[in-house]
């Protein structure tokens, strides 16, 4: 009687053993799996990291940030970021009520007002302006004075018609 118990609790043993070796087979599978799908997923997203750097990189390029040429105008003026100091000056136009000067559209829908404003260089910038429901682009020369004033001259413009 006690061989058989014996004969039964190894058989159980062995049973319970087979089924950790297997259940720990398949764990280890999908593991790798899903191991395997996380390192794709990664690569992926590095690749896309790195398009993403190369793409911000070459928007970057026509900016007064990364020009040292350009940068080196403003060299002998107090101004810690010409950049923003020419976008804040430009900003300023808006506070006029009624359509911003820079513009030579009146606005149809309301006033025109710039909204974004790109520093190319130490000579020009590009602006966007809307009226709530048309826009347009500007491209402005500026000149910033010893005494810190700012002089904005509009060299082109555009409006954009609207398609219905």
């Amino acid at each position: 009687m006690k061989h058989k118990i014996f004969l039964y609790l190894f058989v159980f043993a062995a049973l319970i053993a087979l089924f950790q070796f297997v259940s720990a087979n398949n764990l280890q599978k999908a593991l790798n799996e899903e191991l395997d799908k996380t390192k794709a997923e990664n690569k992926a997203l590095k690749d896309s990291l790195q398009s993403a750097r190369i793409d911000f990189l070459d928007q970057q390029y026509f900016t007064l940030e990364n020009n040292d040429d350009a940068l080196a105008y403003f060299d002998e003026l107090p101004l810690n970021s010409p950049a923003n100091y020419v976008s804040d000056k430009l900003l300023e136009t808006n506070e006029r009520k009624g359509d911003n000067p820079l513009v030579p559209y009146e606005g149809m829908q309301s006033d025109f007002k710039i909204n974004k404003i790109k520093v190319i260089n130490h000579r020009w910038l590009l602006a966007d302006f809307s009226d709530g429901n048309y826009w347009g682009d500007l491209l402005v020369r500026y000149e910033v004075k010893e005494d810190l004033g700012v002089d904005f001259t509009v060299m082109d413009h555009l409006l954009y018609t609207r398609s219905h």
